[in-house]
C-alpha cells in the first residue's frame, strides 16, 4: 500500500515539477511579450497557477517524507491500524458499516474512508474483532461492535485504498 502510494504521489510530483519548471515559465514569458502586465489576464492566471503548483508540490513532498517514515512492520497484524478494512455493527440499529483506515493527510476521500486522526479513526485504532467501539459525537454517542477486520497485511495490493 505504502509503496504504491509513494509511486502515485511521485508521479504527481514529477508532473508538477515539469509544469512548474517548463510549462508555466513558457506561459509567463509568452504573456510578458504581450505587453502591459497590469491588465494581462494570461499573465495573472499563469502566476496564480504557479503559486498553486508550488503549494501542491510542497504538500506532496511533505507527504512523501511522512510516508517514508512509516514502517509497515510496526502496523499491528491483529488490530485496527493503517490500511485496515473494518466492518462494524451499530449496537442499537444493527446496521453494518465498512470503513477503510487511511493516512491522515489525504486530499481526496472515497466513500467509507476515514483517517486515523478523525474521531471514528481514533475510536477504532488498536481495536480487535468483538471489541465495543464508543464514538462520542457532539450530538450523540454511538456504540458499535467490530464484526470483521482485515489488516493491511491480509489485503491484496489492489484492495487497499491509496488515498
Amino acid at each position: 500500500m505504502i509503496e504504491a502510494l509513494k509511486v502515485k504521489l511521485g508521479a504527481e510530483v514529477e508532473a508538477l515539477r515539469i509544469e512548474l519548471n517548463i510549462t508555466l515559465p513558457a506561459e509567463i514569458a509568452r504573456a510578458v511579450e504581450m505587453g502591459d502586465l497590469r491588465e494581462n489576464s494570461e499573465y495573472k492566471a499563469a502566476l496564480e497557477r504557479q503559486r498553486l503548483v508550488q503549494a501542491r508540490l510542497g504538500q506532496l513532498i511533505m507527504r512523501l517524507s511522512k510516508l517514508s517514515q512509516i514502517d509497515i512492520a510496526q502496523i499491528p497484524t491483529d488490530k485496527v491500524g493503517l490500511g485496515s478494512k473494518i466492518v462494524v455493527q451499530d449496537t442499537t440499529s444493527k446496521v453494518k458499516e465498512t470503513y477503510h483506515l487511511i493516512f491522515g493527510d489525504s486530499v481526496e476521500f472515497e466513500d467509507g474512508q476515514v483517517t486515523m486522526s478523525s474521531p471514528i479513526g481514533r475510536a477504532l485504532l488498536n481495536k480487535q474483532v468483538g471489541d465495543l467501539v464508543v464514538l462520542k459525537l457532539p450530538a450523540m454517542v454511538r456504540k458499535m461492535t467490530i464484526v470483521e477486520l482485515v489488516t493491511i497485511h491480509q489485503q491484496k495490493p489492489e484492495e487497499i485504498p491509496l488515498s
